[in-house]
């Protein structure tokens, strides 16, 4: 294997997945600029059109799509389907949204002729995606920059490249005009190459807080390039009086643990009120104990797979002895299954006791356990930290929730729901280290093409009524 050659391989077994040349920024760069005007000229219902007929080749293609995502991430068949399906229904989700967002308006006055206010496209998006959702996340920036008028310069996680260049097919069979979508394969240099290039008129990232402050203060001397980070949150799932504890057991799981706790979104702290901490404990253990960790295909489905690498698995297990030695307890051990293979069971650890706890995000399975006295203090638990993606609380009464909505810091605040799993139909993004108020999802519209204000008439009429000399 050479430099130039990018490899990815399979999470759970190590087998190659897909190998591929790193590509040429400044080329593509070249390519894309070309592209840009007949793609922006092109009448909206067309790019529409093509969107929709993407929509069409994603869903053709939805198992084999599915089951590359399972193999390449290591996430279950059955979630990696859900991905593919939310692909799918993103092109009619951004077409409503651009209409809303974006939509054209006019006002006429007699004298004055018309205001009007529309949206162009900013040109050429670098779109830097995740591998966590290699398909829907990237997908999620992609259709509403097209949309309004963009080319796209998509470079995938350079642990997922065999997902991007699958949607690239599918962007090609959709007869879209060539170059409109490109992809640009590589690791970090690549993705540095995109954010700097002078060519490039706007960044969409997703990814961890790290790499997104970089781009950040790259950035920071250049205001007419448009930035939108999608980072990572320390996200707390708050937990009161509730008459249905197993259930509420049930939302911590699915917060902590979907996707091995892979998304932005998982709950990484479980802040619970001391008077409810043993029925909740009786109900979580046992049940986080019962979670299948096993390879995508296993039968049973497994409700985990495995992280995305080994590197990540020995950080994540450096985390939770780090963690047990600055005082915490272990509620349920965090276990590495195959020491060749980054699968690892759940970890939970009570952490109340460790006197600084690290603000970081730690992605994978392992969720901190600190108990508080009551309501307040578990808002201001919720609040100890620089991020704010996502927070819910369980159980409580509708005051309850008022006050916690009210007071949390945070983009995503739900009530005896997940903290994931978010609706495409609603803006994604935070505030503090998760993201630069520039929120995803519906709202992307909003950042793929700038408003125009215009006063028009047909014909020039004006006159000057004071100040004139005789």
């Amino acid at each position: 294997m050479t430099n130039s050659t990018l490899v990815s391989y399979a999470p759970a077994t190590g087998e190659e997945v897909w190998r591929g040349e790193h590509g040429n920024v400044s080329e593509a760069v070249s390519r894309a600029r070309r592209a840009w005007p007949a793609w922006a000229a092109l009448a909206l219902g067309n790019r529409i059109e093509i969107a929709r007929r993407f929509a069409n080749e994603v869903r053709h293609d939805a198992e084999v799509l599915a089951e590359l995502i399972a193999r390449e991430t290591g996430k279950p068949l059955w979630e990696a389907r859900t991905e593919v399906d939310a692909v799918v229904a993103k092109v009619d989700i951004s077409v409503q949204a651009y209409a809303e967002r974006t939509g054209k308006k006019k006002l006429d006055s007699a004298l004055q002729g018309s205001t009007a206010v529309r949206h162009k496209p900013h040109g050429v998006m670098a779109v830097l995606g995740p591998y966590n959702f290699p398909a829907h996340l990237p997908n999620g920036h992609m259709i509403p920059a097209l949309i309004a008028g963009n080319v796209v310069l998509f470079k995938p996680s350079e642990k997922t490249p065999a997902v991007g260049a699958a949607l690239l097919e599918c962007w090609k069979r959709s007869g879209a005009p060539e170059d409109t979508m490109q992809l640009v394969i590589g690791g970090p240099d690549e993705g540095k190459e995109l954010v700097a290039h002078p060519g490039v008129d706007g960044v969409l990232f997703t990814g961890s807080a790290q790499a997104g402050i970089a781009i950040n203060r790259k950035l920071a001397a250049n205001p007419g390039k448009i930035v939108a980070l999608e980072m990572g949150g320390n996200n707390p799932i708050v937990v009161i009086e509730t008459p249905r504890m197993k259930e509420a057991a049930t939302l911590v799981i699915q917060s902590a643990f979907t996707t091995a706790g892979q998304r932005c979104t998982a709950a990484r702290r479980l802040v619970v009120k001391n008077s409810v901490y043993d029925e909740l404990m009786a109900e979580l253990i046992p049940m986080a104990r019962k979670l299948i960790v096993a390879e995508p295909f296993a039968d049973p489905a497994p409700f985990m797979g495995p992280v995305i690498d080994n590197d990540t698995a020995d950080r994540l297990t450096e985390s939770f002895l780090a963690l047990l030695t600055a005082g915490g307890r272990a509620l349920l051990p965090m276990r590495r299954v195959d020491p060749d293979r980054p699968f690892l069971t759940p970890g939970i650890i009570d952490t109340t006791d460790i006197p600084d706890r690290p603000d970081v995000e730690l992605f994978g399975p392992l969720l901190q356990v600190i108990r508080v006295p009551d309501l307040d203090a578990a808002i201001a638990e919720a609040n100890n930290t620089r991020f704010g993606l996502s927070a819910s609380l369980i159980g409580g009464s509708p005051d309850d929730y008022g006050r916690f909505w009210a007071n949390v810091r945070a983009g995503i605040i739900n009530w005896n729901r997940p903290t994931n799993g978010a609706s495409s139909t609603a803006p994604f993004g935070g505030i503090g280290l998760s993201g630069n108020h520039r929120p995803a999802a519906y709202y992307a519209a909003d950042y793929c093409a700038y408003p125009v204000a215009s006063t028009e008439m047909d014909q020039p009429r004006a006159n000057i009524e004071v100040g004139l000399k005789e």
